[in-house]
């Protein structure tokens, strides 16, 4: 490992996230407005081709939506392989929000802007820099090497990581364990001590449509079968609701960690009062103290003075694991029968443990680069394509490393206005990247 070689990779993740960025990949859930993601994996896929990888590139059943693979083989053919995935879409951006062009990809004021900046072609842009470096230097790692950058996760991935796995299994061949998104990044506990999330669980997604029927009349009229204040009054009920707490072992293997490292003791009988001297980490934490259901979309009726005979609202519930069975008894009790209730969306819950080898590789490749550094697992209270590809029987951490400013609200970044991602952060998780995927 030549001092050159990695300063090379350093420049190439920082230069390929910020065109990465120009590249417009929004994905709106609607394939009228949805952009694709066909550029960027064209981009990837050339940048790839470039230094003699035999690049796999496919449309997962609509166009537009592409998605790019390649495998590096490793020194022990027997043992199974590591993908490392991530997506090429972002959400939508409203450039008059900004105060940089969402699209621009500026690197000014030591960070990268844009959309995706964090969610996440920072991710992307270090995948690609240490791909092409193991190309060019004729790096053999210890086992087969699967870089996967696909579509759609932001609407669920159904025309990229669902897809790819019903449709083209054989791509995972020998695929056993993988690393993606949301983990990997620093908290600051102290000034020579930062703890390095690794993800090892995730709440389930399950996007739900609501249905009431009820008469329809003339909105002047006294009217007792009203669609949209019965379907208003159980969004109330069901966006007001606390779910219980619910300590799962993923989330308590988090808190002894903290515990070690800070000393701080996490009460169960005032968690929430614990959680919050986490500071701006105690947001990602609450959320995967319980079940949530927020109502987020209400449609009806289409003229002011027409009582509509069908209502509807959209709800985006997000599952601890092992509560899906008492979530939905939940569900019922509160909306009553009058509800109708159907998945829009429903994707499982993940869960592994933090031991192992590659968990070890993590924390030596982290540590190896920054020596205040400890690794901890934790809770994603949101979703990643793991979902589909644990399916395969593949094990799933989140590990896309970065040492972040000690003052960087990070978290607020995702889906967030001004969304960035420090420039000295892309070039140490490259080289994290780098020392663990040699000795994975």
């Amino acid at each position: 490992m030549t001092s050159d070689t990695t300063a090379q990779a350093q420049d190439e993740a920082v230069r390929l996230t910020s065109e990465l960025i120009r590249i417009d990949t929004s994905n709106t859930g609607e394939p009228d407005t949805t952009v694709g993601e066909r550029v960027a994996a064209e981009y990837v896929a050339e940048q790839l081709a470039e230094v003699g990888y035999e690049v796999t590139t496919l449309d997962s059943g609509a166009p537009g939506r592409s998605n790019v693979f390649v495998r590096l083989r490793g020194a022990d053919p027997d043992r199974g392989a590591l993908l490392i995935h991530g997506h090429l879409d972002v959400v939508p951006a409203d450039p008059t929000e900004w105060s940089v062009h969402p699209f621009s990809g500026a690197v000014r004021d030591g960070y990268i802007w844009g959309r995706g900046a964090v969610d996440m072609k920072d991710m992307i842009g270090m995948m690609l820099a240490v791909a092409r470096r193991f190309m060019r230097d004729g790096v053999t790692p210890p086992r087969d090497l699967v870089f996967a950058f696909v579509a759609d996760e932001e609407a669920g991935g159904a025309l990229g990581a669902q897809w790819l796995v019903r449709n083209r299994p054989d791509l995972f061949d020998g695929v056993t364990e993988a690393i993606g998104e949301v983990g990997g990044f620093s908290i600051t506990l102290a000034d020579d001590l930062r703890a390095y999330t690794i993800e090892i669980a995730e709440k389930g997604i399950a996007w739900m449509r609501l249905r009431v029927r009820g008469r329809a009349g003339h909105g002047s009229m006294i009217h007792d079968d009203n669609a949209v204040t019965k379907l208003a009054a159980a969004v109330a009920r069901l966006g007001e609701h606390q779910f219980p707490l619910v300590v799962t072992d993923s989330v308590r293997a988090f808190l002894a960690s903290m515990t070690e490292l800070t000393g701080i003791e996490f009460d169960e009988g005032d968690l929430a009062g614990s959680v919050a001297k986490l500071g701006p980490f105690a947001r990602v934490v609450g959320a995967t103290l319980r079940d949530t259901a927020n109502p987020t979309m209400l449609t009806a009726g289409y003229k002011a003075n027409v009582i509509p005979s069908v209502a509807e609202a959209v709800v985006d519930c997000r599952v601890l694991p092992g509560r899906e069975e008492a979530f939905e008894r939940e569900l019922d009790e509160i909306l009553g029968p009058d509800v109708e209730r159907e998945w829009v969306t429903h994707l499982p819950s993940v869960e592994t443990t933090f031991d192992g080898d590659l968990v070890d590789a993590m924390t030596a490749a982290v540590v190896a680069e920054d020596p205040g550094a400890r690794t901890i697992p934790y809770v994603l209270s949101g979703g990643t394509d793991s979902k589909h590809f644990q399916t395969l029987g593949i094990r799933c951490f989140g590990f896309a490393p970065l040492r972040l400013p000690p003052d960087l609200d990070f978290t607020a970044l995702f889906h967030g206005v001004d969304e960035r991602v420090p420039v000295d952060a892309v070039r140490f998780g490259t080289r994290v990247l780098d020392r663990f995927l040699r000795a994975c």
